[in-house]
Formats: C-alpha cells, structure tokens, sequence
C-alpha cells in the first residue's frame, strides 16, 4: 500500500531525478554545473551528491509511494548542506580570503544559492503539505 496517493507533484519529482542523469553529463562533459553548485570547491562531496539523487530516483521508481518523503528528506538535506555552506564561507574568514588567494561569495554563487535554495524550500514546503494532509 502507498504511503501517498499519486499526485502531479510526485510526476515533477520522478521527472526531476530523471533528470539527474543530463545534470551529470552537463557537469562532466561541458562543466557546466547546475544541480550541484554548491559542492564545487569538493569533488568527493559531489560524487556523493550524485550517487545519493541516484539513490533517490531509483527509490520513487521502486516505490512511487514513497516519491513526496523522498523528496521532502533530499530537499531538506540540500537546504541544510547550501545554508552551512554559504554560512560558512561569509561568516569565517580564512587566511587564503586575506591573501587574496580565495575570494568571498562571488555573484553567480549567490544566484546560484538563491535557484537552488529556493527550489529545495518550495519543493520540501509542498511536500509537508502533501504529506500532512494524508
């Protein structure tokens, strides 16, 4: 038995993952990193990213009833891990900011952080919806 119903909204968020798949290939073959620009600066993180979102779309085509808690956990997570990110990197300074060497938060970071945040606070807020209204 689904824990929820099928939905359009479980429909965008099986489309989403799926799409992983042409993030990658954005990001190996033309380095043009969308889905994951947070974790730029960390290789190994986003290799982990990737195999998580992996993770997550086999999981909704398995189990199409677990689509909304999935997806409210990854959007959770993302929230999380942009928010300390982006934290982290405006509130301690470093001695490579001082030197020169690292800059502070550049404009297409935060646009990038405005996208990607808001995307993942939209898609966990509708999921608590969905999920609450069981």
């Amino acid at each position: 038995m689904p824990l929820i119903r099928s939905t359009s909204s479980q429909s965008v968020i099986r489309v989403y993952y799926l799409a992983t798949f042409v993030f990658l290939l954005l990001d190996v073959i033309l380095n043009i990193n969308v889905r994951v620009a947070f974790l730029e600066t960390s290789p190994a993180l986003r290799a982990s990213y990737y195999a998580a979102l992996f993770t997550c779309m086999a999981l909704v085509l398995w189990r199409p009833g677990w689509t909304v808690v999935i997806g409210a956990i990854e959007s959770l997570i993302v929230l999380v891990a942009l928010i300390l990110g982006m934290g982290v990197r405006t509130m301690l300074v470093s001695d490579a900011m001082l030197e020169g060497a690292a800059g502070v938060v550049t404009l297409p970071e935060i646009i990038n952080f405005m996208i990607t945040g808001g995307i993942a606070y939209l898609a966990f807020t509708r999921a608590m919806r969905q999920i609450r209204g069981l």
